[in-house]
């Protein structure tokens, strides 16, 4: 591990023909972001957010593996994005971007989940039963971030009570006094990790993201 996030860890050959630098960003940092281009995530999971005059937070999503993000994908004025895993980012400035038929194509379905996922994202937050948002939220984890295990779906993204508030509208009391009350009726459990596993008999692989809710959830 490098003792800064900072540190350049590696040059890697990109199939464009291109060497670039993989950059190190440690848990809990804060990514700095340009206009100018765009970071692909190699590895790892960060936490896109936006900040209200308030103070309050807003989450906008979450980018993992091959995803893009960046100034350039957004009109927000207050745009921020934090490491919630140690992560490893590419950077692509738009110039060769532009410059590169065979990059843009590669990039394109990563912007697609993008905004694919902040749709999601919008649409659930417009629902009007907290419980109904949760679910919701809880099927696009599982959609964009699930793992099959024996139990259900297991969330390789890991998130504290404040992060899923903040992503529902509500506040972190009323979501650790929902998620308990799933665990105890066995729709969710957790493994050695802390990772939120989902009951394959209540959250169907199938299901679609704004289908039935099944009962009891």
């Amino acid at each position: 591990m490098p003792p800064t996030s900072k540190a350049l860890l590696a040059e890697v050959q990109h199939n464009t023909g291109a060497t670039r630098n993989l950059h190190f960003y440690a848990k809990g940092e804060t990514i700095p972001l340009m206009s100018q281009g765009l970071w692909r995530v190699c590895q790892g999971l960060a936490q896109l957010s936006t900040l209200y005059p308030t103070g309050e937070e807003a989450l906008l999503g979450w980018v993992g593996p091959s995803m893009c993000f960046g100034l350039w994908l957004t009109n927000l004025q207050t745009y921020r994005a934090t490491a919630t895993s140690d992560v490893y980012l590419m950077w692509y400035s738009m110039v060769e971007i532009e410059a590169s038929p065979q990059l843009g194509h590669e990039l394109l379905p990563q912007m697609v989940r993008r905004l694919r996922q902040m749709e999601s994202i919008l649409a659930i937050a417009g629902q009007r039963r907290v419980e109904d948002r949760l679910y919701q939220l809880l099927l696009l984890l599982q959609q964009d971030f699930g793992q099959p295990v024996v139990e259900g779906t297991r969330l390789s993204i890991r998130l504290t009570h404040q992060d899923i508030a903040n992503a529902i509208c509500t506040t972190r009391v009323t979501v650790t006094r929902m998620l308990g009350k799933l665990q105890q009726q066995g729709l969710i459990s957790r493994d050695g990790d802390r990772h939120l596993i989902l009951n394959k008999d209540v959250f169907a692989s199938t299901s679609d993201l704004f289908g039935c809710n099944p009962q009891g959830v």
